[in-house]
């Protein structure tokens, strides 16, 4: 059997219609597949490859890690060197306060860790999360996604999860003295790159201090440099309780964090004891890669380019009769289009032109581009080049 046929045979896979592509090697922002083709990746693995694939400096780091150890214990038990000093590197780089990194391996698992810390701090249960929101699809990450459609088969989910509307002041109300948590993404990505009003994140801040509401930050996607800072947050006057990273935090590798204050953090080590445990998480090697990528981005110059390279996609792209709207936040952008219906052909064209793009989970009208950051200004070039091509098929 060929690995395509295996690949539907043995997978248990999420949809009915996956791309299907046999990729056999990456490099920098480039896809090859066992046929020959080069697809320009224009999504990063879903915000993952913020460093490009295979950046040479990340590839070092996990060799040498290799000839060190792999998994020794389960986390927090033993000292790991990658482990130690990764958490060192977030905790200098963000406010004081956020002081305590817990290493988990994936976005939902680090949201799940932050619900469990925000009920067991505050001895509350109310969550409140945001409609058209996406924080995973584990049980509790899928308790808090603002969208019915993907948790209705799944129900009963977690109790006492309120939705609020974004960006609507009005619903700040529902924030009261028995709400354990407010998450909130500071970018709505899976909407389509909606970003929250200044204003809005203002009250959301007062509304809950004054009811002693922990305000958790989901910066998995839009984290890491993608918006051109290093946190998402960091574009506001504003500092969450708790932050959650994941996605690029690995630079390829499986990764996650959430990060609060020492004192916080200290609640899930008795009553119960080991109130949050993980075998794998921040697993040496996954940490090694993560370090090295940071300095990349730190280093390179990335994150202060990512605005004006998403800029120039915008410029690029704008005008063309399929496209009603781009909106952007650093290299990060959501394309609408005029005829959501033929949003398969685009699809279709774009991989006949050598482009990977993606759609937005909750606006099936607006395509996705967040390439890795690493991308070069001729690459952009070629990119909207190929991407005007893929539109004029489709028009």
């Amino acid at each position: 059997m060929t690995e395509r046929e295996l690949f539907f045979k043995y997978l248990g896979l999420p949809s009915v219609n996956p791309m299907g592509i046999d990729i056999v090697k990456a490099e920098g922002i480039y896809l090859y597949s066992r046929s020959g083709e080069r697809y320009l990746d224009l999504v990063s693995g879903i915000a993952v490859s913020n460093t490009g694939h295979r950046h040479p400096k990340v590839l070092d780091a996990i060799r040498d890690q290799l000839d060190k150890y792999l998994h020794l214990n389960v986390y927090g038990e033993f000292i790991q060197s990658p482990q130690v000093h990764l958490a060192e590197r977030l905790a200098g780089l963000l406010p004081e306060k956020l002081n305590s990194v817990y290493f988990v391996n994936s976005g939902s698992e680090a949201i799940e860790g932050a619900l469990k810390l925000a009920k067991r701090f505050t001895g509350r249960t109310e969550i409140i999360s945001f409609i058209d929101s996406y924080h995973g699809s584990t049980h509790g990450s899928l308790s808090i996604l603002g969208n019915e459609t993907l948790k209705n088969s799944f129900r009963p989910l977690l109790p006492d999860v309120t939705l609020a509307e974004f960006n609507n002041y009005c619903h700040l109300e529902k924030i009261s003295s028995r709400t354990a948590c407010v998450v909130i993404e500071i970018i709505q990505a899976e909407a389509g790159i909606v970003p929250v009003e200044e204003y809005f994140l203002l009250q959301l801040k007062r509304r809950c201090a004054r009811n002693g509401v922990i305000i958790i930050v989901d910066d998995v996607q839009m984290g890491m440099g993608r918006t051109g800072k290093l946190f998402s947050f960091e574009h506001y006057d504003f500092v969450p309780d708790i932050l959650v990273l994941a996605k690029a935090l690995g630079a390829g590798m499986p990764l996650g964090a959430f990060i609060a204050p020492r004192k916080m953090m200290d609640t899930l080590a008795y009553n119960p004891e080991l109130g949050h445990i993980t075998t794998f998480g921040g697993h040496p090697v996954s940490c090694a890669a993560a370090l090295a990528g940071l300095e990349v981005l730190l280093s390179d110059g990335l994150i202060q380019k990512a605005e004006e390279k998403g800029k120039k996609f915008t410029e690029k792209l704008s005008g063309h009769p399929a496209i009603a709207e781009i909106r952007h936040a650093g290299l990060a952008l959501g394309v609408d289009l005029v005829h959501p219906e033929k949003r398969g052909k685009l699809m279709e064209a774009a991989i006949k032109q050598g482009l990977i793009i993606d759609w937005y989970l909750f606006k099936p009208a607006t395509f996705r581009i967040a390439p890795p950051l690493t991308i070069t200004e001729e690459e952009i070039e070629l990119a909207c080049g190929k991407l005007l091509g893929a539109l004029d098929m489709v028009i």
